[in-house]
């Protein structure tokens, strides 16, 4: 036995077979913990799997909503913007961060699938496994115990019952010796000796029945029961490493096959910046905010000096002073080339009414003048002029998508052209779409009518009548932006001929100046150089009407908000223009004091309307244009 027990103490490193029925006979307690620390930390790296998993899901959602939040929203001004390449970029790679953070959720789904969910289920079936083993060891161990009491219990008594069979013999032996006991003791004290000596003798026989009992139980117990309970407890502790092996492989896996199409998704970003085009970009935003109209040309020199060169005199000053007043009247004449307008209403000459629930609450004592027509110096109007806002208010207008005459008329010539343009294709794309539907009910029709008892080739006529009318209706409005279109085309192309924008001033052949102080004419501006000569003035006055009608055509007063009228006004005056009530109307002019705001219905009716009568919604985006008076 002893020979046997000290092959325990075998190395495992010599055998490369440790094995815990051998090795770990005496530590059950240990293993005990052991592998209930083995529970746990499946169940830690379940749940840091798990929590893995939910990190993922919680980053894709955020990926997902990062790019939802920057993608163009329909029918706004975004999506005008990705005619740019580096908007359409920037979209194509939004449209790659949400693939991206879709593999994101497929890491997460298959965390979820492959390693929490199997561990889980292992882990239960761990514990029941690792339960049974235990209980068998238990079991086991309690009955050694047991017969190891027995053999204490039966030893215990061997020892007492020798004890007294020894104390029996002693007294046996001392009642023999003594001569003056009867001989009925001596024989009496004899027997109880020799039934001591008998009960002794079955103590030490039971005893050696338990000896040898618990002995071949022991040896099974620690050579063949234990042995095989730890073996599979080892086999379990095993199986548990690999297979937390197996998951962290999966894991790695897991992240490994999405690899590929994240990569795609980063080479499809890489392919996105490099679809950039600068040079593009620059075409595209000279095609988007082009005008069409030419730039202003030269100044002209307004030499005040000319009264200096003469003698002074009583005389020739009073003659400068004479002259001088003409000069000045000249100079103010001059200043529409760099601010002309259309020949606007004239104020009323009185006050606007009050309306008719409640005074105005602008309202003086004496009432409200009628608008008045400011001064305003050369260097202003060249200002206003040079910053061109009336054309950015075109511009503005455009960008803004605001509501305009159905013609684009409030367009700069070239962003017209580009919007009636793009109307006609749409009229286009939509007369297709009603002609292939048309072509497609006719088919049907023909069918009902070969075969009638699959419908009826009646029904198909209500629609088809409908589309006809769409059909003309489209028709229609096609020649009607088509006549708008050539008119836009043949305005700019007069324009970009070197012949027509000649000045109706002079000649080609010569140009004579007018007077000495006055540099050549711009050959954009059909006035040229004042002279006291009034048939003169009248003759380029004449030339230049056809020239004051195209350049007031394409300067129109610039809207600076809208207005809904409260109460109804007749305008009766001169200057006034009517509207009811809840009317909509463009405001052009704001109040300046006065009491009256001017207005615009459409392009060829605008006037003035009691302040009072209307509310103003004033656009924020024109804060810069600015107002003709």
């Amino acid at each position: 036995m002893h020979r046997n027990r000290g092959s325990f103490g075998r190395n495992c490193t010599e055998t490369m077979s440790c094995r815990w029925g051998t090795e770990l006979w005496d530590q059950f307690d240990n293993l005990e913990k052991h592998t209930h620390w083995g529970i746990e930390f499946v169940e830690r790296y379940t749940k840091f799997v798990k929590e893995r998993s939910e990190i993922e899901i919680s980053y894709a959602k955020q990926i997902r909503n990062l790019s939802k939040k920057y993608q163009p929203k329909k029918n706004s001004r975004e999506e005008d913007e990705y005619k740019y390449t580096s908007c359409r970029a920037f979209l194509m790679t939004l449209n790659e961060l949400n693939d991206y953070a879709g593999q994101h959720e497929v890491i997460a789904e298959n965390l979820t699938t492959h390693i929490i969910c199997e561990l889980t289920r292992y882990i239960q079936e761990l514990k029941a496994e690792r339960k049974s083993h235990f209980h068998d060891g238990r079991r086991a161990q309690q009955h050694i115990e047991n017969s190891w009491k027995q053999l204490e219990s039966s030893k215990r008594r061997f020892e007492r019952d020798c004890k007294e069979a020894d104390r029996a013999q002693q007294y046996f032996d001392k009642i023999d010796a003594d001569i003056n006991v009867t001989k009925a003791d001596v024989e009496k004290a004899r027997q109880q000796a020799q039934l001591k000596h008998q009960v002794a003798e079955d103590s030490k026989n039971e005893y050696l029945t338990y000896l040898q009992k618990f002995n071949k139980e022991q040896n099974e117990h620690y050579y063949s029961l234990i042995p095989h309970i730890f073996q599979k407890i080892q086999e379990m502790e095993e199986k548990r490493i690999e297979k937390v092996g197996e998951s962290m492989k999966t894991y790695a896996e897991v992240n490994r096959k999405v690899l590929p199409i994240v990569s795609k998704c980063l080479d499809g970003m890489t392919n996105a910046a490099a679809s950039i085009e600068p040079t593009m970009v620059s075409s595209l935003v000279v095609e988007s905010f082009k005008s069409g109209f030419e730039p202003p040309g030269d100044v002209e020199v307004e030499d005040y000096s000319l009264s200096m060169r003469r003698t002074v005199s009583e005389s020739s000053y009073l003659n400068s002073r004479g002259e001088g007043k003409p000069s000045r009247s000249n100079s103010r004449g001059k200043l529409w080339p760099f601010k002309r307008n259309k020949p606007g209403p004239t104020s009323p000459r009185q006050p606007p009414p009050p309306p008719p629930t409640s005074p105005s609450p602008g309202a003086v004592p004496n009432g409200p003048q009628s608008p008045q027509q400011p001064k305003e110096p050369l260097s202003h109007r060249l200002n206003e002029f040079m910053t061109s806002k009336h054309k950015m208010q075109c511009l503005r207008s455009l960008t803004r998508g605001g509501s305009g005459p159905e013609d684009c008329s409030h367009l700069p010539p070239e962003q017209r052209r580009k919007k009636l343009q793009a109307k006609i294709n749409d009229i286009n794309k939509e007369l297709q779409k009603e002609v292939d539907q048309r072509d497609a009910l006719t088919k049907m029709k023909d069918v009902y009518v070969k075969n009638p008892h699959m419908g009826d080739p009646n029904s198909v006529d209500p629609r088809l009548e409908e589309i006809g009318q769409d059909i003309d209706k489209l028709e229609l409005d096609s020649r009607k932006y088509e006549a708008w279109l050539l008119e836009v085309e043949t305005r700019l192309a007069e324009k970009s001929d070197p012949h027509r924008r000649q000045s109706g001033l002079y000649d080609s052949n010569a140009t004579t100046p007018v007077n000495n102080n006055c540099a050549p004419v711009n050959r954009e501006s059909p006035d040229g150089s004042y002279t006291e000569d009034h048939s003169t003035e009248h003759h380029l006055k004449s030339r230049s009407t056809d020239f004051d009608d195209d350049f007031d055509d394409e300067d129109p007063l610039p809207t600076i908000g809208t207005c809904k009228s409260l109460y109804p006004f007749e305008g009766q005056n001169e200057g006034t223009i009517s509207m009811a009530e809840g009317e909509l109307l463009y405001v052009i002019e704001e109040d300046k004091g006065d009491g009256w705001t001017r207005v615009r219905r459409n392009e060829d009716e605008e006037g003035y309307v009691p302040t009072s009568y209307i509310k103003v919604f004033f656009d924020t985006n024109a804060k810069g244009a600015m107002t003709y008076i």
